[in-house]
């Protein structure tokens, strides 16, 4: 039996069914608990949440002759679904402030899930459904915004960010591919979970600086098949998902692992999460190398022949910009700047922050620039390291860099 209480009336040993509120108001990634923690408790009489759901079958209940005004149902799926919210279309600036949220609460269910997968309990894609929500919101209002900062990222972090970025990734080239609704969260779930087996590679392996050895290498490579095997015990976790998991890393001329499929055997999903963990993957700071320029890695893929399905590939920059938001381009005039956001009409014409001149090899006063309304075009990519610029990122992501 569900019961809805006030926040003031929760106690340690009550079972959590569901927050009355923003996934992104209540301090956890999850629900469905028992309370048993004091400074749980005390997270949530501090939050925004005002009433909760909680299940007297599984936990305790109000105390006897303590009056309320609660709201009883049968089961959980009479719990009443929240009313879509209509995303309407954000400013970049107005939603990065919110995707930095959403990342820092993604990056802690992804570590909170690796962490339950090494001690061996079952994923639960409905725990996972909420975050998933929040990043196909945050992709619908501004899809550069949760992109380009999960891009953000240090060697650390990688493991765990790079399942949301991957997530976003999967979403926004899921819409640009006209699929439905059901098949752009499936693939933002998968997006968010392909990378689970992982949680089976020793951290110092994963994190290690230098090369690999082949013996380490070898074992890098067992994670697709021991992510399968994970999801495969999980619970409601779709086909879909379990197959980019086992397949991500398959190449359409037949070269990748661990099945070494191609084109013709390869899914559709298969070939948007090999895209998509590629880019991010490319785009990052990692333990060993620094991350390339984003208009720079979509450069290099465009030129790997036999990797990446071509409609995909073409759908996928379709969905970033030919020069995705942080990369540093030159203008005619000699400026360089750094995309901030992208065009309306033109891949080709997104809105630069110029900040250095190379004529005089100086930095001069930051000016937005919109290539689609100014006499100013694009002369091509630059390399920071060229001029001597380290904080690129720092001119589009503010103090969110």
């Amino acid at each position: 039996m569900l019961k809805k209480i006030p926040v003031h009336q929760l106690t340690l040993g009550m079972h959590l069914q569901a927050f009355c509120g923003a996934w992104l108001d209540h301090p956890f990634w999850r629900t469905k608990f028992v309370l048993s923690d004091p400074q749980d408790l005390s997270l949530i009489l501090e939050s925004p949440i005002a009433e909760v759901w909680i299940d007297v079958s599984k936990g305790f209940d109000i105390a006897a002759g303590e009056s309320a005004d609660t709201t009883t149902v049968v089961s959980a799926e009479e719990i009443p679904e929240p009313a879509p919210v209509v995303q309407e279309k954000t400013s970049f600036n107005d939603e990065v402030k919110r995707a930095a949220k959403i990342c820092a609460k993604g990056k802690e269910a992804v570590v909170s899930m690796f962490q339950e997968a090494r001690m061996g309990r079952a994923i639960e894609a409905e725990a996972a459904a909420p975050l998933v929500e929040e990043i196909s919101n945050s992709v619908m209002r501004n899809p550069g915004a949760l992109i380009s900062l999960a891009r953000l990222k240090t060697a650390d972090d990688y493991t765990y960010m790079h399942s949301v970025a991957v997530c976003a990734l999967m979403i926004a080239l899921a819409r640009q591919l006209g699929l439905d609704e059901q098949q752009t969260r499936d693939a933002g779930m998968a997006g968010l979970l392909h990378d689970l087996g992982k949680a089976m590679i020793p951290l110092e392996i994963l994190n290690k600086p230098g090369k690999l050895t082949d013996e380490e290498f070898a074992l890098v490579k067992t994670h697709p098949e021991e992510g399968h095997k994970l999801l495969l015990e999980g619970k409601g976790i779709s086909e879909m998902t379990r197959d980019v998991c086992l397949h991500h890393h398959e190449k359409i001329d037949g070269s990748g692992y661990p099945k070494g499929l191609n084109g013709e055997t390869m899914s559709l999903f298969a070939k948007m999460g090999a895209v998509c963990d590629v880019y991010d993957a490319v785009t990052s700071n990692r333990p060993y190398k620094a991350g390339w320029c984003p208009a720079e890695s979509i450069k290099r893929m465009a030129e790997w022949k036999g990797h990446f399905d071509p409609v995909v590939f073409q759908a996928f920059v379709k969905s970033l910009g030919i020069y995705p938001i942080g990369s540093l381009v030159r203008l005619e005039s000699g400026k360089l700047g750094v995309v901030i956001e992208q065009g309306e009409q033109s891949l080709l014409k997104p809105r630069v922050k110029v900040f250095f001149s190379t004529k005089s090899q100086s930095y001069i006063k930051p000016e937005s620039i919109d290539i689609a309304r100014s006499p100013e075009k694009i002369a091509g990519r630059e390399d920071a390291a060229k001029w001597g610029i380290k904080d690129v990122d720092r001119y589009w992501a503010g103090d969110k860099a």
